[in-house]
C-alpha cells in the first residue's frame, strides 16, 4: 500500500495562523482512500527548521518507507528517497523582501524556487498564485494544480462587541499589508461623519501602535494583538465590514471568512483577492487612500448595498469546503503515484 507523508508540523502551532490552518484543515478532511495509507509528520527535530527539512525529513521519509511527501509550505527536501508534492501560498518573500527577516527571506527564496522546480506535482490555492509560480520560477504549468483554501475558522456565539459600530482589518504592519494606508481612509472618513471605530486584529502595541496612532491622527483605532478563534469570529460577526487593504496575497482567507459570517468585504482590487472574493466584495485601489474610503463609504453608508455584499458573501464562501478541497489533494496524490 503507498505511503504519503504529510509535513504537518505547522499544524500543531499553538497559534494557528494561514499555513497552519492550511495544513491542520487539509489532514482533518482527507478522505480515505482504497490503497493509501497516511502519515502524519506533527514534530521536527532538534535545530534549525531547514535542517530538520533537507536531512532530518529524508531520513524519516525512508524509515516510514514514504512513497510521497507532501510538504504543504514550500519547504519539500530537495534529495528525498520518494516523490514529493509541494504546495505554494503565495511568493511574497520575491516581491516584499522587506516583510521578512534577514534569514527568513533567505530560506524562502532559497528553498522555494527549487522545491517548485524539483516536485512531481505543485498545488497552488489560487490561479494568480500557480502564474506567478510558472512565470517567476519557469515551472512546467503541466505539473501545476489549483487548489483552492476554504472557510476554516470556527463560527462560535462569543458576544461581539457593543461599544458602537466598528470597521475590521486583520493583519499587521508590514508593507504588504498596507494597514497604514487603511487608517488614513478612515481619518478621512471620521472627517466626514463616519460614526465607527477601527478595529486592526493583529496589531500589537509597541512601536507599531505609535505609527498607527500617528496615522489615525486621533481618532479611534484599537488594536488587538494576536486573538483567540473565538474573539476573531466574534469580531467579524459584529464587524459592519471587513477592509482588506492588502498589496499581495495568494488567496485572501481572511475576505472569506468574513463572508461566511454575512459580513460585507472591502478589498483591494490587486494579486488574488478579486479571484477570492469575485462579485461578492467591493474592490478598490490600494494605493489610492481616496478610492479606500470611498469603497468603505459605499458598502456602509448604502444599506441595500450592504445587504446585497452579506448575501453574496454567503453564497460565495458556501462554494469552498475543505472537502472538496481535500478531496482533490488526494487526488493529486493519486495522480502522482500514477
Amino acid at each position: 500500500m503507498p505511503i504519503v507523508a504529510i509535513d504537518a508540523r505547522d499544524a500543531f502551532d499553538p497559534q494557528l495562523r494561514g499555513w497552519g490552518r492550511y495544513v491542520r484543515e487539509l489532514i482533518d478532511a482527507l478522505p480515505p482512500r482504497a490503497g493509501l495509507e497516511y502519515r502524519i509528520i506533527a514534530e521536527g527535530g532538534r535545530g534549525p527548521e531547514a535542517l530538520f527539512e533537507q536531512v532530518g525529513l529524508p531520513l524519516r521519509l525512508r524509515r516510514e518507507q514514504a512513497d510521497l511527501v507532501h510538504a504543504p509550505n514550500c519547504f519539500l527536501p530537495l534529495a528525498r528517497p520518494c516523490m514529493g508534492i509541494v504546495t505554494i501560498h503565495d511568493l511574497a518573500f520575491e516581491v516584499f523582501p522587506g516583510d521578512f527577516s534577514k534569514r527568513t527571506g533567505w530560506k524562502y527564496r532559497t528553498f522555494t524556487r527549487r522545491a517548485a522546480r524539483s516536485a512531481q506535482r505543485v498545488i497552488c490555492v489560487s490561479g494568480y498564485t500557480a502564474a506567478d509560480v510558472v512565470r517567476r520560477y519557469d515551472v512546467d504549468e503541466a505539473r501545476v494544480r489549483i487548489i483552492p483554501n476554504a472557510p476554516s475558522l470556527p463560527i462560535g456565539d462569543e458576544p461581539a462587541p457593543d461599544d458602537g459600530p466598528y470597521l475590521l482589518a486583520v493583519g499587521d504592519l508590514r508593507p504588504k499589508k498596507n494597514l497604514l494606508r487603511l487608517v488614513e481612509a478612515f481619518r478621512a472618513l471620521r472627517a466626514e461623519g463616519l460614526p465607527h471605530h477601527l478595529v486592526l486584529a493583529g496589531v500589537d502595541s509597541g512601536p507599531e501602535a505609535e505609527r498607527v496612532q500617528a496615522a489615525a491622527g486621533g481618532e479611534p483605532v484599537r488594536l488587538t494583538g494576536y486573538l483567540s478563534d473565538a474573539r476573531l469570529d466574534a469580531l467579524m460577526r459584529g464587524a459592519d465590514a471587513l477592509v482588506h487593504p492588502s498589496l499581495y496575497e495568494g488567496f485572501g482567507l481572511v475576505i472569506v471568512e468574513a463572508m461566511a459570517r454575512g459580513t460585507p468585504v472591502a478589498a483591494a482590487r490587486a494579486t488574488a483577492l478579486p479571484e477570492t472574493g469575485g462579485d461578492a466584495a467591493e474592490y478598490f485601489d490600494p494605493l489610492d487612500v481616496g478610492d479606500i474610503a470611498a469603497a468603505i463609504r459605499r458598502v456602509v453608508g448604502d444599506r441595500a448595498r450592504h445587504a446585497q455584499l452579506a448575501q453574496l458573501g454567503r453564497a460565495r464562501a458556501a462554494t469552498l469546503s475543505w472537502t472538496v478541497s481535500a478531496a482533490l489533494t488526494a487526488a493529486v496524490y493519486e495522480e502522482t503515484l500514477g
